[in-house]
């Protein structure tokens, strides 16, 4: 196989196939160890929590649907010590580093970066650089259907379970609530919006992977990223996870869709 380049970053939104891409192409044992190394607060040494993706929301019946909030623990680790860990962290034996990167991280990306010595820029294309150098290809996984997308994305924040093997034995429960699946559409709108935006000011032209090729095909696309990685093709594996819709989330979409036609939610 041809040379591969290194270093490859898996951009996309909360709930919209990455995860199965990046565990597929974990499998493979050739293609890194692809964490999302990016999406951790400072303040607490952990991801967003599910009141935090609701912020900015008042409506009291949202808020009680949401775990509160734990204090975590602030994060004391230098710039440099954080980059010479995730680089550590995301390689395979075969030196090729896989890491995952939301829009909503970009921000903490920036400011972790911006402890770095000899920096080259303060924008985000420049903090890829000073953290991972040159050779990374991008990987942008899209999912048209954003309802769908924000009705997962609101089951998992509730339940806090985020693959389908736990979710079955769990026994965790979700209600539904338009105004938290709308919350969530706006912000998974957004968040394309910036891929979308970033791509455009910085002349870039990721490998794009589309949810519906992901799900209904996932070993014949991770092949194709495989090739794209300069690797061999024939390693991809069978999916990795499986997928979480079911009956209750499609019900949920239809629901969705007809109070969305009725009262203007956006979809």
């Amino acid at each position: 196989m041809a040379d591969h380049p290194g270093k490859y970053l898996v951009l996309a939104s909360q709930r919209s196939g990455s995860t199965l891409l990046v565990e597929s192409l974990r499998a493979t044992g050739v293609a890194g160890e692809p964490e999302e190394f990016f999406q951790y607060l400072p303040e607490t040494s952990r991801a967003p929590q599910p009141r935090q993706w609701f912020a900015d929301v008042t409506d009291p019946t949202v808020l009680e649907l949401l775990a509160p909030l734990e204090p975590g623990t602030p994060d004391t680790e230098s710039s440099v010590a954080w980059r010479e860990r995730i680089l550590d962290l995301g390689r395979s034996p075969n030196g090729v580093w896989g890491g995952k990167l939301m829009w909503n991280q970009t921000p903490l990306l920036i400011d972790r970066a911006a402890g770095l010595p000899d920096r080259t820029g303060t924008d985000l294309r420049s903090a890829i650089r000073d953290v991972l150098g040159d050779d990374v290809l991008f990987l942008h996984v899209s999912r048209p259907d954003v309802v769908h997308q924000a009705v997962s994305f609101w089951r998992a924040v509730q339940t806090q379970i985020w693959r389908a093997p736990k979710e079955r034995t769990a026994g965790v429960q979700a209600s539904y609530h338009a105004g938290g699946i709308a919350h969530l559409v706006a912000i998974l709108r957004e968040q394309e919006r910036g891929w979308q935006q970033w791509f455009a000011a910085e002349d870039i032209a990721p490998v794009v992977v589309d949810y519906r090729d992901l799900a209904s095909d996932t070993t014949s696309v991770v092949a194709k990223v495989l090739a794209a990685l300069g690797l061999d093709p024939s390693l991809a594996p069978p999916p990795a996870l499986e997928r979480q819709a079911d009956v209750r989330s499609n019900s949920w979409v239809e629901k969705y869709l007809g109070e969305a036609e009725r009262d203007g939610l956006p979809t």
